[in-house]
């Protein structure tokens, strides 16, 4: 399955940015799909995750309550909903796709897109 992301840009602290992952060449349904980023010298973490049927979901403590994970199936796209931005936000996020359920490691996912930079301004 290929995936590409897209969405970022630069925000100011306190604002908000949807990202979309479309993915193609494959049953998008068939993948569980999560979201990742990377901040410069940081390794990569995991953000949140959602299973095949979008009902099991996780997302990381830092991000709780903030930001919402969503797919929709019939158009083989993940979203992102990111609210309440601060700096620390600040990384490219990649969107990854990897078994039916809802995983939260990076060794769990298979396919990768190429990642898009959020930058949120203080």
């Amino acid at each position: 399955v290929q995936l590409q992301a897209f969405g970022g840009g630069l925000v100011q602290a306190g604002g908000y940015l949807r990202l979309s992952c479309a993915a193609s060449g494959d049953t998008f349904s068939n993948y569980g799909m999560g979201w990742f980023r990377r901040a410069p010298g940081t390794e990569r973490e995991f953000v949140a995750s959602v299973d095949w049927r979008g009902s099991t979901i996780y997302y990381a403590d830092s991000v709780k309550g903030r930001f919402t994970i969503s797919r929709d199936n019939a158009k083989n796209t993940v979203y992102l909903q990111m609210n309440s931005l601060k700096p620390e936000d600040t990384a490219v996020y990649y969107c990854a796709a990897g078994p039916p359920r809802s995983a939260v490691w990076s060794w769990q996912y298979d396919y990768w897109g190429q990642g898009t930079q959020v930058t949120v301004s203080s």
